[in-house]
């Protein structure tokens, strides 16, 4: 019976320590608590926006800090909603995780970074402890023993974000983190960060997307129209290393995505990048003023899209009768 008790309280002690290294790293304080928080932002306000037509942009932080929704839609005239997320989450939790915002009529715009296309199973760091943050334990169909791995270091913080929130509390009186500044009502950062002691080097493009990210973003696209939007995908920004090996991978990446949806991206460039004054903090990350001109350029190659041309007609026709009767 002793024995009983002793293992019942060891037990007991567990899981409250358990229980608070989650409140920690879920709820408030690690970095996947302003992830969540972010996430849960973004999706409010895109509930929130209300018209025939919506533009929703997904990714990872390749897409959630490369575009400037404001350009976007003053361009296009269709709400535009800034839905990337983080790199680590991984592509079959990030894609589930926004698609029951998708309606009808939405067009959804996925930007992945190459890391994100790169994995073989779809998923990452952050991909079952997200689901579980959201409310959603198991998104991205998780391996049961990963996702039981997830879950114990879900509960375990970790002794770097311990510190740094601690000296946050004493420097600053509240924790901060990555993703912990606000977002505009269009879910786009408000915050940039710059790289300040590492030196800039060109991203080898090592490989094209794996067979699992394409069949995955194909599966995407019936789901998108399953719920009546339209899917559109774009080779990001990246600052990268231009050699024969990179430029034959981001090829073949583009030719499989094109089978899949409309593909949009520079002809000439392929949207590698080799001015590293347009990036902030990583080869993704834009500085303000180049997310201007990543944006405009994104609203002239939807506008070529076939496939957008009626509904980007249908919306200037709901708006010019209303424009006409402000100038009366």
């Amino acid at each position: 019976m002793k024995k009983v008790l002793q293992l019942g309280s060891w037990f007991a002690i567990a899981g409250l320590a358990w229980g608070a290294g989650y409140l920690y790293n879920a709820r408030y304080g690690g970095e996947l608590s302003w992830l969540r928080m972010m996430y849960e932002r973004k999706m409010a306000f895109a509930s929130f926006v209300q018209a025939p037509h919506r533009l929703l942009i997904t990714g990872g932080s390749g897409a959630h800090y490369t575009i400037n929704s404001k350009v976007i839609q003053e361009g296009l005239g269709i709400p535009v909603i800034n839905l990337g997320l983080d790199g680590p989450v991984g592509l079959d939790v990030i894609l589930p995780s926004i698609l029951p915002q998708v309606r009808k009529g939405d067009v959804v715009l996925l930007v992945p970074e190459y890391l994100i296309l790169w994995a073989d199973d779809g998923l990452g760091d952050r991909s079952g402890q997200f689901g579980v943050a959201i409310g959603r334990p198991g998104l991205g169909n998780i391996p049961p023993k990963r996702f039981a791995q997830d879950m114990l270091m879900l509960g375990n913080p970790t002794l770097r974000g311990v510190t740094k929130s601690t000296i946050d509390l004493f420097e600053k009186g509240k924790f901060t983190g990555y993703y912990s500044d606000p977002v505009d009502e269009r879910g786009d950062p408000t915050v940039t960060k710059y790289r300040t002691s590492a030196k800039w080097w060109e991203l080898p493009i090592g490989e094209p997307a794996s067979k699992h990210a394409i069949n995955r973003i194909a599966k995407f696209k019936q789901e998108v129209e399953a719920r009546g939007g339209t899917l559109i995908l774009s080779l990001p920004w990246v600052y990268a290393r231009r050699d024969e090996k990179s430029i034959k991978n981001v090829k073949k990446t583009a030719a499989e995505l094109a089978k899949i949806a409309p593909t949009i991206y520079d002809k000439d460039t392929l949207n590698m990048k080799n001015d590293s004054n347009l990036f902030a903090d990583t080869h993704y990350h834009l500085k303000p003023e180049a997310r201007i001109i990543r944006s405009k350029q994104i609203v002239e190659e939807l506008k070529a899209v076939p496939q957008l041309k009626p509904i980007l007609a249908s919306q200037q026709k709901e708006t010019k009768p209303a424009q006409k009767q402000v100038s009366n």
